[in-house]
């Protein structure tokens, strides 16, 4: 797997529907956007309040897999500014469709496995929801969260969610969900390493935040598929 391979993945998921790719537990092929836009700020302020994270208003804050904006949309509400990453195009371009209001956000197609071209200590804080439970490698995560720390300012904090379940990662996808799936009947892609992800060590994860210059102030859910951290940058 490389990041071409993520980037190749998540478009087509973007151009299958983006909606359903970005928050599963609505509809497939049958977006409800209100309930999905309103989930998005639901999500954010849960993850936030369980790691006793808040947005200030002259905050500089990067969205970590920004996906179509679900959170950058809230933060762009909350903050000064939103940087907002993904790698995949596709959904970058859809991003910017759907929130072309926002006056305050900076879209980034990202390689995949940098925070480049976020410039060094220029946000105050990052954020990340289900994005890096898909990551295949968790080597890739763990170079993330030290990219985390090259991009905060002294002081910032990062909130991100990981899985620390390995069960959650194993396939699962049936022969009868592949047959419907190839009929555009169900959603494609479920069975392939970019979707099934990887599960991240708390203790590799601690590692890698120390190596970034940052320390892991809370950690919340751990052994669980939405172990929720809050790092903050020394």
């Amino acid at each position: 797997m490389t990041t071409g391979d993520m980037g190749r993945f998540w478009d087509a998921r973007a151009r299958e529907d983006a909606f359903y790719f970005v928050d599963s537990t609505g509809r497939y092929g049958e977006p409800d956007r209100d309930r999905f836009w309103a989930q998005g700020r639901r999500a954010l302020e849960a993850m936030l309040a369980t790691v006793d994270a808040e947005v200030q208003p002259d905050a500089v804050v990067l969205d970590l897999g920004c996906g179509i904006g679900r959170l950058t949309r809230v933060l762009a509400e909350q903050a000064a500014h939103v940087h907002a990453i993904d790698v995949s195009a596709e959904m970058l371009e859809q991003a910017r469709e759907h929130n072309a209001h926002l006056t305050n956000v900076t879209w980034h197609h990202g390689d995949g496995a940098t925070l480049h071209p976020v410039e060094d200590v220029s946000v105050d804080a990052v954020v990340s929801h289900v994005v890096f439970q898909h990551i295949p490698d968790p080597q890739v995560t763990l170079g993330y969260v030290r990219e985390m720390g090259r991009v905060l300012r002294p002081g910032g904090w990062a909130a991100f969610q990981v899985s620390n379940d390995p069960a959650v990662h194993e396939q699962r996808m049936g022969a009868r969900d592949r047959v419907r799936a190839a009929i555009r009947g169900a959603p494609k892609g479920r069975d392939e390493p970019e979707w099934l992800g990887s599960a991240v060590d708390v203790d590799d994860l601690t590692i890698a935040a120390t190596e970034g210059g940052m320390d892991i102030a809370k950690v919340a859910g751990e052994g669980t598929q939405f172990c929720f951290v809050r790092a903050v940058r020394r």
